[in-house]
């Protein structure tokens, strides 16, 4: 029996036998299946005795021929004149019979678009409408006129679309991340492409096309392999179907499968991402009559060109080579990638650090015309990468649109190996790629608990790599992560640091749940391991940070418990092995004479050198530049330093301070100071000594210029960070004076503000020993009384209060 006749049998058992062809599979299989069941109900309408001026019309998936092997049909009778009462059951009917699920309604033109003006998914069904029988004509015109609809109510239904999709998204969950995931409904699936083909049609944007088709197509695949292998209309891809659907697709195993699958998602889903930015630009600029001449020429990623003139958007600088645009940041003008292959993460820093995202754009540029990193890294390399993941969850959407494009593996080649990896495992929740940057968030808000808050980031974002290779993870990632760090350019210590949390990253939480807490034993072993107070604290952040990242059920309040009883009974038995502080450096013949000359004129001196670059950063720009200053010694010269070189927007990377007598003329201060400018160039030696001059003497009030700053700088929302911790060491830290340790997020002006705290609390600053580590600052004062004591104990207590209270005032 032929597959057009309107018999019920006929097509069934055409069906049957197209999808049990080996032979035809995927799009043509899809294609195939339209085309006969097309056929088919071409045939019923004509055996029915339909009217002119009817029309039967495919809609929704069957419309855009996307027909998997347990797909509904959706149909619509479209009619303008009355229609006989048993009509559209003549053509129902058989279908029906046939066991094909259907979706069916009976409409003239005027209630089909009134009901899609009603609800949303029934225009988006229309939207696909696809002519099967009857008259061509008031097919095409219902087309013409639903595709008007829309485009003339996108403002206001395109925010709802977006709506639907993340309620969708909070329902089902991200189809790249789950075990068991829902491959229509949850984010990144299958409805999220037709929601982006529904903005296409609003000619206001269209999503980033490359590598979307093929992701279609991976997904759509898997659903009929799906639908084949249960017999049902199923889009949840559950576990015990999971071997079948890959052998059927003939696919390695499982876990390949669902690398696939995740892969293909996140394509969706960060095409979905660029898509509804571009959007929301868009219908924003839409409400800005001022700017609506401008409002036009954009491309099929959604970008615009950019207008000139008073219409020209606003860009704010961030770093160098970077701006904000319109929510993004974005290149500058005078970037040029392809000399500045730490472009991409100053760039992926400066966005996250301001709470924004990377426009797409500048993304597809940075990674085709970027180069690699030199090996080892420069050193802003890693201070950016710190940065990056020291921003938190506004690291999330700046480190998916690098990954997108491909920058990640490129810069951590290891990282390829556990992208889009399955963790078949109950308590995880992510894949493996996304817990490592999910322990780095978790990560980003125990920065104060450590000394090294960059080493605690870095160990976060690679403590699983060895899940990418045979074997105790824990052991493979420790060799991994000493070969990462040595290419990072960490030194022999820190790299050795680093390994020892990666090797050891489950030891307390295995430790702490299975061995006697109150055997003084078991302390000893943990003590042996970490070896000092800097480790134990380093991982014990991270043990933390990698289990709340896993899920719920990785880290409960008695975990924790056992764990922080172990370790306080670990560093009790660390006490005793307090690290001496940092040795100054021996004076140079520079310094010398710098410290002679301030001595002899009563006035600053100081020198502005390169920064000197370590072996195997030949071509690379340098970090910043060293500044050397000696001044005689007064009250608040700390922070009126600090501040001058805040004005001058003079990012602080590294900063000494000692006290010298070269002459027996009295106490001079040499600071020595890392800097880098925050955007632009240096000032000039001259301009820096003047500007200090008039600080000095008063005519140049530096708070006041950077609170004038500040108020006239534009209010981003940045992000949220820890508060500042400021902590008195203890005594044996130092003999002669009191040691006061501060943590703090950086920020333009830090500096400046502790030291007039410590001048307002009446001590002075005998050494100091500054470090910015990331986006953080880590910082050690050496204090003592006027009369050159340390502090009484409550005395820098007070201190610490005044401090602290200097740096949590807005």
């Amino acid at each position: 029996m032929s597959s057009t006749d309107p018999a019920e049998y006929g097509y069934p058992a055409e069906r049957a036998r197209l999808l049990a062809d080996p032979d035809t599979t995927g799009p043509r299989r899809r294609a195939a299946l339209a085309r006969l069941t097309d056929d088919w109900l071409a045939a019923l309408y004509r055996a029915a005795g339909a009217p002119a001026r009817t029309a039967l019309v495919a809609v929704g998936g069957y419309g855009r021929a996307e027909l998997s092997p347990r797909s509904d049909l959706d149909l619509l009778l479209l009619h303008e004149g009355p229609l006989a009462a048993d009509l559209a059951e003549r053509i129902w009917y058989p279908v029906w019979d046939s066991g094909v699920a259907l979706d069916h309604a009976v409409r003239t033109p005027g209630e089909a678009r009134k009901v899609a003006a009603e609800d949303l998914k029934a225009q988006l069904g229309l939207l696909d409408a696809r002519h099967l029988a009857g008259d061509p004509q008031l097919t095409a015109d219902l087309r013409s006129a639903v595709l008007a609809d829309w485009r003339a109510a996108a403002p206001e239904r395109l925010p709802e679309l977006q709506e639907l999709g993340r309620a969708r998204a909070e329902r089902h969950g991200e189809l790249s991340f789950l075990l068991e995931p829902d491959l229509k409904e949850a984010r990144g699936g299958l409805r999220d492409l037709v929601a982006l083909n529904a903005v296409a049609a609003t000619w206001l944007a269209d999503a980033p096309r490359d590598g979307l088709d093929a992701a279609a197509r991976t997904l759509a695949d898997v659903r009929d392999a799906l639908h084949l292998t249960t017999g049902r209309a199923t889009e949840r891809l559950s576990l015990q179907d999971q071997d079948q659907v890959a052998e059927r697709l003939g696919v390695l195993d499982a876990d390949t499968l669902l690398r696939q699958v995740y892969q293909a998602a996140r394509t969706v889903a960060y095409a979905s991402d660029v898509t509804w930015r571009s959007v929301d630009r868009v219908l924003a600029e839409r409400r800005r009559p001022a700017r609506r001449a401008a409002r036009f020429g954009f491309p099929f990623n959604g970008a615009r060109r950019a207008p000139v003139g008073p219409d020209a958007p606003e860009r704010r600088p961030l770093a160098e080579g970077v701006v904000e645009q319109d929510g993004e940041a974005v290149l500058a003008h005078a970037a040029r990638p392809a000399a500045d292959p730490v472009l991409p993460l100053r760039a992926a820093a400066a966005a996250a650090q301001a709470g924004l995202t990377v426009g797409y754009a500048t993304v597809r540029r940075l990674a085709a015309e970027t180069g690699p990193l030199p090996v080892p890294w420069p050193d802003e390399a890693r201070a950016q990468l710190v940065t990056l993941l020291g921003a938190g969850e506004a690291c999330l959407p700046v480190w998916e649109a690098l990954e997108a494009e491909g920058l990640i593996s490129r810069m951590l080649p290891d990282w390829e190996r556990v992208r889009c990896r399955p963790q078949r495992n109950a308590v995880h929740r992510w894949t493996v790629d996304r817990h490592l940057i999910e322990t780095a968030v978790r990560a980003a808000a125990m920065t104060r608990r450590t000394a090294r808050p960059d080493l605690l980031l870095v160990a976060a974002l690679l403590h699983d790599l060895g899940k990418g290779w045979p074997g105790d993870h824990s052991e493979a990632g420790e060799v991994i992560v000493r070969d990462v760090a040595v290419r990072m350019g960490f030194d022999r210590q820190d790299t050795d640091t680093l390994a020892l949390l990666v090797r050891h990253h489950l030891t307390l939480v295995d430790t702490a749940t299975r061995r006697d807490p109150d055997d003084p034993a078991t302390a000893d072993l943990i003590a042996k391991t970490v070896g000092t107070q800097t480790h134990l604290e380093l991982l014990h952040a991270l043990t933390e940070a990698d289990a709340t990242a896993t899920g719920p059920a990785a880290w409960s309040s008695w975990r924790a418990s056992l764990v922080t009883a172990l370790v306080e009974r670990t560093a009790a038995r660390l006490a005793g092995d307090t690290s001496p502080p940092a040795a100054d450096p021996e004076v140079t013949a520079d310094q010398e004479r710098l410290a002679v000359e301030a001595a002899r004129t009563g006035g600053p001196a100081l020198t502005l050198a390169a920064h000197p670059e370590p072996a195997g950063e030949q071509g690379t720009e340098p970090m910043g530049v060293e500044l050397t200053l000696a001044l005689p010694d007064r009250p608040g010269l700390l922070g009126t330093v600090a501040g001058v070189l805040a004005v001058h927007r003079l990012t602080v990377r590294k900063a000494g301070l000692r006290e010298l007598d070269p002459v027996g003329a009295g106490p001079v201060l040499l600071l020595s100071w890392t800097v880098a400018a925050e955007y632009g160039d240096l000032p000039e030696a001259a301009r820096l000594r003047a500007d200090l001059r008039r600080a000095l003497d008063g005519s140049l009030d530096v708070a006041r210029k950077l609170a004038e700053r500040d108020a006239a700088a534009p209010r981003r929302r940045g992000i949220s960070t820890p508060p500042p911790v400021v902590t008195v060491a203890p005594h044996a830290a130092s003999r002669s004076a009191t040691v006061l340790e501060v943590r703090a997020h950086d920020a333009p002006g830090l500096l400046h503000r502790i030291g007039r705290a410590l001048d307002v609390a009446g001590v002075r600053v005998r050494t100091a020993h500054v470090s910015t580590l990331g986006a953080e600052a880590v910082d050690a004062f050496y204090l003592t009384s006027p009369d050159g004591r340390p502090l009484e104990r409550e005395r820098a207590h007070e201190v610490a209060r005044v401090v602290r209270a200097a740096l949590e005032t807005p």
